[in-house]
């Protein structure tokens, strides 16, 4: 199945998960349909907003910038937890532990912007 991109693409996806990946079993289409789906749900309940296609699509940019960036460093982690040390051994476990806690400490910060209720009104939720 192909993935199709809503929240987030694969360019996005493998340039937050960083050089050295496992490309061959791990940043693969199922994979990133399975993280998408993921990062909606979580967004969604986040927002209690229904993060579908048509209402990401409908959402002003700044905001659809602040969820692309939270899925797609969502997918970083993933795809670094998917083998932790990347492909052909390109990974030593302290650069995979410490790209993913970069992505968790940006991660909590879009958090606290989308939960904003400021941010919340202008999306109209």
């Amino acid at each position: 199945m192909a993935y199709t991109a809503n929240i987030v693409t694969v360019a996005e996806m493998n340039f937050m998960a960083g050089a050295g990946i496992d490309t061959t079993n791990g940043s693969v289409d199922a994979n990133h349909t399975i993280i998408q789906d993921l990062a909606e749900a979580h967004l969604s309940n986040l927002l209690k907003f229904k993060l579908t296609s048509a209402a990401f699509t409908a959402l002003d940019a700044d905001v659809k910038k602040l969820i692309t960036e939270w899925a797609a460093r969502f997918a970083g982690i993933e795809l670094i937890r998917f083998n932790f040390l990347g492909e052909a051994g390109a990974l030593t476990r302290i650069e995979a532990e410490d790209r993913i806690n970069v992505h968790v400490f940006k991660m909590d910060k879009i958090e606290r912007l989308l939960e904003d209720a400021s941010i919340q009104d202008f999306m109209g939720v």
